[in-house]
């Protein structure tokens, strides 16, 4: 997974060539029918008399309230590509760090100088800029509290974001696990703190959305969530298709399609390359008999 968060891009997006081949409109109708379906689902969705604790677990997991920018691309991503995480701010934010519940997970490895981060200089650092981080854990806390799924699992519905030290974000694929990594929605944003600027570091990444490149040709970008109005998400997404080509290899030549969803949805279409005017379709003739 990410070894470092790549620097963002600035918080004032110079449009990119090639932006105008997406339709604005197209856009808004996707959006509109996205949460129009959203609400009848609310209303329509089936009250279950007798369902396993387990399942409807398992299936409020799966569902959440966000809209997803899904990337699709003509080619697997350079694996350098792969090791970085994007931010690409975002006009109107998704998550309120007054309103959110965050977690930071902070190296306390021994013999090296991570070890000198301890949990209350960490929460002292944290009130003095005034952060809302809820819980700060060690990354041994991680290891020895947090070793069985149903453990895991319920860390991983404890918070809507969790920070980690640049440092050891690449030990955390196989500390937290599937439940955090196959998913990909709540991945650990690293933030470097062995830098002073903490807080800025944190409200940026809370203004933007994060591109995770994977071994896949497809990724999926956070763009907005119910209770946003229309126009909002509309602004986001067109702010976040021109981050994500401005990111990608060969940029717009880089870029198969752009699709909108829920979770839970069906994937509406917003932009789709079309095969070259030239491209041929070649084949063998069978002879009549």
């Amino acid at each position: 997974m990410a070894m470092a968060l790549s620097n963002p891009l600035p918080a004032s997006l110079p449009a990119s060539k090639g932006i105008d081949r997406v339709s604005r409109d197209g856009i808004r109708k996707a959006v509109n029918a996205l949460l129009k379906w959203k609400k009848l689902q609310s209303k329509n969705q089936p009250e279950e008399e007798e369902e396993e604790e387990e399942e409807e677990e398992r299936q409020q997991e799966d569902q959440d309230d966000f809209i997803y920018l899904l990337v699709t691309l003509k080619r697997v991503p350079p694996k350098d590509d792969t090791k970085t995480p994007h931010k690409i701010p975002l006009p109107h934010p998704l998550q309120d760090p007054a309103l959110s519940d965050f977690c930071l997970i902070i190296a306390d490895r021994p013999n090296s100088a991570h070890s000198k981060l301890t949990v209350d200089s960490a929460i002292r650092k944290l009130k003095s800029q005034q952060i809302p981080i809820s819980k700060v854990l060690k990354l041994s806390t991680l290891k020895s509290d947090f070793n069985t799924f149903q453990s895991k699992r319920t860390l991983y519905n404890s918070y809507d974001t969790f920070f980690a030290d640049r440092r050891v974000v690449p030990l955390l694929p196989k500390v937290l696990g599937k439940q955090f990594y196959k998913k990909k929605k709540k991945l650990p944003v690293p933030v470097d703190l062995s830098k002073s600027n903490w807080k800025e570091q944190i409200e940026t990444a809370c203004s933007s959305a994060l591109l995770c490149l994977g071994t896949g040709t497809c990724s999926v970008v956070r763009v907005g969530k119910v209770g946003m109005e229309s126009g909002e998400v509309v602004e986001n997404v067109v702010a976040a298709i021109d981050g994500v080509v401005q990111v990608v290899s060969k940029g717009w030549s880089g870029v198969r399609s752009f699709h909108l969803k829920f979770s839970e949805s069906l994937a509406l279409p917003v932009y789709q390359k079309l095969p070259h005017s030239n491209m041929s379709i070649e084949g063998t003739v069978k002879a009549a008999s």
